[in-house]
């Protein structure tokens, strides 16, 4: 489905990142993936290289401007063009009660919103007809835990920005968001890795069980697919139910301690 078509990948060297780069490259794209981590970045390009997978990787800070103009001149002077753009890159500063202060709130904002913002920019000449960008949302643009108010605070403004480009990119590029919720990304490490949860942790989900990293890759490579392209504008939430499930102390063997 996806031979030959290029995808473009932020923070795509660790956790949820790393699974979208590697299973495009499996599905026979040419990927191009940006990351700060520079190690972590070698690592899954040499990954992707020894399973016989075309790839670029480009070590950066998408928080910067330069950054980011760099980071699209080197795709499109490798590949000419692009059909997907996957901003899933992020950090987090915490919030109001760890003293996150303007430069770090701000930086936050960079990474979770600038940052698509710019590169949907930037590609927009070099999208293929059918063309998709994909948005890495979270339920905590819908609900929260105490001080993470940085990191909601993004994850809030690429929801609301995927339906603003949506409407000013019709007819050019499809612009929808997912929004994971509990996704454990160890097994994107290890091979063996064995998750311990409590039967606690798998109840609070309808599903009855955890969030794996391919149930993201799943999702965006259904929004990305042109078969599909009467979804646009949309946020699809990724949680197993778990956000749509009320519970009250002692319910599915949860225990509140305040």
């Amino acid at each position: 489905m996806f031979k030959n078509k290029v995808a473009v990948i932020t923070g795509g060297a660790l956790g949820i990142g790393k699974c979208i780069t590697q299973e495009f490259a499996k599905e026979g794209a040419r990927v191009a993936f940006i990351d700060k981590n520079q190690a972590a970045g070698e690592e899954t390009r040499a990954e992707i290289l020894e399973n016989g997978g075309e790839v670029l990787f480009f070590a950066g800070d998408i928080a910067e401007e330069q950054t980011l103009i760099d980071f699209t001149k080197k795709v499109i002077e490798q590949y000419g063009h692009i059909d997907y753009l996957i901003n899933n890159a992020m950090i987090t500063k915490k919030g109001i009660l760890s003293g996150c202060g303007y430069e770090e709130f701000n930086e936050v904002l960079r990474v979770g919103i600038t940052a698509p913002y710019m590169l949907t920019k930037l590609f927009l000449p070099y999208f293929n007809v059918g063309g998709a960008v994909v948005n890495i949302s979270s339920t905590r643009a819908f609900q929260s835990q105490k001080d993470t108010e940085s990191y909601t605070a993004a994850k809030g403004g690429i929801t609301a920005l995927t339906h603003a480009l949506a409407i000013s990119l019709a007819g050019k590029v499809r612009v929808n968001s997912v929004s994971p919720g509990w996704i454990d990304t160890g097994s994107a490490y290890d091979k063996d890795y064995i998750p311990k949860y409590s039967e606690a942790d798998k109840k609070q989900h309808p599903s009855g069980r955890i969030g794996h990293p391919m149930d993201i890759v799943r999702t965006v490579f259904f929004l990305c697919n042109q078969d599909n392209s009467f979804i646009n504008g949309q946020n699809i939430v990724v949680d197993g139910g778990m956000s749509k499930l009320m519970i009250y102390t002692e319910d599915y063997g949860w225990h509140y301690e305040p």
